[in-house]
């Protein structure tokens, strides 16, 4: 545990911990929040880089980390829970950048970027219109669903039914973030689907580890 101290960004990644079998991210959150819950708590207090993607963001979420609300009640706040479409969905998304949002992840990028969704239990649903209004009133949402045009719509634009739409979320401080889709999964342009039969240049999630790299570069 001590390690954490000589590190400036932590990130949870994706996959299915622990099978995923009591729901996404529970056991893999109880296990942190019993073995690394005091480091992790220094770590985040040190003003240091938090990134969740997919299982990861699940994590954070039922941890009670994202998107702690300040006002509010410590604990979880919301949750990541089955898809409407009731299946796994695996498909690249459209996603608007919010840019009233505080992520040091999202500066600077412009909408909309495309990454994939590769998951069972995406949809976020905040724990009441409370946090709802909240997480838009603080600047705390970070990505939203969108078509090629940038227009919020349902399914499959909204690949699980997550309230407004949201696909990731940023903490009050903007240096913790989570987000469904996968930004590792598009870095290099040949990982765009279509790469042969569009230009493409780098791939679009390269620039939210690199804003994560250069605010920790330049801060921590």
């Amino acid at each position: 545990p001590e390690l954490m101290r000589d590190f400036r960004i932590l990130a949870l990644s994706g996959g299915f911990s622990f099978g995923d079998d009591i729901a996404s991210g529970r056991v893999l959150a109880r296990k942190l929040r019993d073995r690394l819950g005091t480091h992790l708590a220094e770590f985040t207090a040190a003003g240091k880089l938090i990134l969740g993607i997919c299982n990861g963001f699940q994590v954070l979420v039922k941890l009670g980390v994202l998107p702690a609300l300040p006002g509010e009640p410590p604990g979880q706040q919301a949750s990541l829970t089955f898809n409407t479409s009731d299946k796994f969905e695996d498909r690249w998304t459209y996603l608007e950048i919010d840019q009233g949002c505080n992520s040091v992840f999202t500066r600077g990028i412009d909408s909309p970027i495309y990454l994939p969704v590769r998951h069972g239990e995406g949809r976020f649903i905040p724990k009441d219109d409370a946090i709802a209004a909240g997480l838009q009133s603080a600047g705390q949402i970070a990505l939203r669903y969108v078509d090629e045009s940038g227009q919020r719509r349902g399914y499959p634009i909204n690949p699980n039914g997550s309230v407004d739409n949201i696909a990731g979320i940023s903490d009050p401080t903007g240096r913790i973030f989570g987000l469904m889709p996968h930004p590792e999964v598009f870095v290099s342009r040949t990982q765009h689907p279509r790469w042969t039969r569009e230009e493409v240049t780098l791939g679009d999630g390269l620039r939210i580890f690199q804003n994560g790299v250069e605010f920790a570069a330049s801060n921590l």
